[in-house]
């Protein structure tokens, strides 16, 4: 598990750069994405299916942006796109289309149902993070700039 988080984590860093997210916030979109995916990985340790295990990901990674946003006075979308890189189920896109023209309908139908899974989980993990008003979030970046300590560099 250790190899798969660094992974995600260097992998979304090369997405970060990608999407030219400014350099002073590679860190902390890279510390996002390897979070998601350890609650991923965590999620499905614990028993629960890939489409839930997304879920939980998708949804601690929208608000560890949102307060990543108040905290370093940026869009939340920043880390938001960056740390979902990992989550997104582009093999299953790709399995799907891949069975689809080799004639197997029934392996295509299958995959595709999955995939479609995971991509409603993360919507709703998106959904269900930016329910919350953003008002709760710019408290945490005030209390912080009171304190002396989010200073900008």
């Amino acid at each position: 598990m250790i190899v798969q988080l660094i992974v995600a984590v260097i992998s979304t860093l090369a997405f970060a750069v990608l999407f030219h997210v400014p350099r002073q916030e590679y860190f902390y979109c890279a510390v996002n994405g390897g979070l998601g995916w350890m609650v991923y990985k965590l999620s499905l340790a614990c028993g629960f299916g890939v489409p839930v295990s997304s879920l939980w990901a998708t949804l601690t990674l929208t608000l560890v942006a949102r307060m990543l946003s108040a905290l370093r006075k940026m869009p939340s979308t920043v880390f938001l796109l960056a740390g979902i890189f990992t989550l997104v189920p582009g093999s299953g896109v790709y399995y799907t289309a891949y069975y689809l023209i080799m004639n197997e309908l029934s392996k295509s139908t299958a995959k595709g149902i999955e995939t479609f899974k995971i991509a409603g989980a993360i919507v709703l993990g998106i959904i269900f993070g930016l329910a919350l008003p953003q008002s709760w979030f710019n408290r945490l970046g005030r209390l912080t700039d009171k304190k002396g300590t989010s200073e900008r560099v």
